[in-house]
């Protein structure tokens, strides 16, 4: 690979000398300006204001233009010059955790090579410790005519630095943010975490740019004489979601189906609790939401069918089961009032029998 810069890493008093080249390239297809008449190649040519000439490469220099016009000529010798460590220095000046660089700070990435045989030692050296203390390397550089932010990390065996930019080349987000106040609900954030678990990882190297290789199909078409491809037919994506909560249903079982999963079985949706989801994989089952066959409320009403049913067999059972306590004790004692008021209740009707047949004894005695 071509290197695109030649310095040094400087590693405290440490100096490592390095190449700098390239750690990514560009796949893109890129397209020419025709004119529409006649097909010929639409070209930009370098002109000069003052002659209304075309000037060629080597003619041409750098200049900073002022507040009010006036070009200022900078040359090469001239920024080489200026009185910063960075010019020709990858300059260490810190060591920090990784999740301390914020994502959007991400610019190009190169990979450093150590420049010669004497390099190599200082270089493995600079390697390992940044793998040993699981850290990345804050530096300075400058590189086509500017001081840069950089960040070094290891990759496989190789140390890798991203140009970072400058903290105060990130946009701030107060006016990106929804204006409105949105209320997401509990259920919406199960649907969402459900849908989030079916898709569930990707490797990244099975990745790939369905658009690039649909344009080299319709060129090759057009260029063998053939009709370019149609678009293949159905929904456009895209749109507003009039009904969330059908719009993640319909996801999930997309999902299922893109994995070969069988789309007609009921997503797990574990509830929120508190605001947060819950641990993944709990042993909790959770109401099944999906596909709208049963619901939290119906499960409710189901639970309390089954405490009334409980509450009525309690009521309906004999007095003669066993209980406990107090209530044995007033069970017992109603029961024994109960018997010795039926023992009155039979002297009475025996003393008035007795009485009868007294009153009735004179007059069969009579009629003797």
């Amino acid at each position: 690979m071509r290197s695109i810069w030649n310095g040094a890493i400087s590693f405290g008093l440490v100096s490592i000398p390095i190449k700098v080249v390239n750690a990514t390239e560009s796949h893109a297809i890129s397209f020419r300006q025709i004119h529409l008449d006649d097909g010929g190649r639409i070209r930009y040519r370098k002109v000069c204001e003052l002659e209304d000439s075309e000037v060629s490469t080597a003619e041409i220099g750098k200049a900073y233009e002022d507040a009010d016009g006036t070009l200022i000529p900078i040359t090469d010798e001239d920024l080489a010059s200026l009185p910063i460590p960075t010019t020709r220095t990858i300059e260490i000046v810190a060591f920090v955790p990784a999740d301390r660089i914020d994502p959007l700070q991400m610019d190009t990435a190169y990979y450093l090579a150590a420049n010669g045989v004497p390099a190599a030692k200082p270089y493995v050296l600079l390697r390992e410790a940044l793998k040993r203390s699981q850290k990345v390397a804050v530096a300075k550089f400058a590189l086509r005519g500017r001081e840069r932010l950089g960040m070094l990390r290891v990759v496989d065996d190789v140390i890798a630095m991203h140009g970072l930019l400058w903290p105060d080349e990130i946009r701030a987000t107060d006016e990106v943010a929804p204006d409105a106040a949105i209320t997401v609900r509990d259920k919406e954030l199960d649907l969402a975490d459900a849908l989030m678990d079916t898709l569930g990882e990707v490797d990244l190297a099975d990745l790939h740019d369905d658009y690039r290789e649909a344009v080299e199909e319709m060129v090759t078409a057009k260029a063998e004489g053939h009709e370019a491809p149609a678009s293949p037919s159905g929904e456009k994506a895209g749109g507003k979601v009039l009904d969330l909560m059908a719009a993640l249903e319909k996801s999930v079982r997309a999902a299922k189906e893109s994995r070969g999963e069988d789309a007609g079985e009921e997503a797990d949706v574990t509830p929120l609790t508190s605001g947060k989801s819950t641990a993944r994989g709990s042993t909790r089952s959770a109401p099944k939401e999906v596909g709208g066959k049963k619901s939290t409320s119906a499960a409710k009403r189901t639970a309390a069918r089954k405490t009334t049913a409980r509450k009525s067999t309690a009521k309906s059972a004999p007095e003669s089961e066993p209980a406990s306590g107090t209530t044995a004790a007033k069970r017992s004692g109603g029961t024994a009032s109960s018997r010795t008021a039926a023992k009155k209740t039979t002297a009475k009707k025996t003393a008035t029998k007795k009485t009868a047949a007294k009153k009735a004894a004179p007059r069969k005695r009579a009629s003797a």
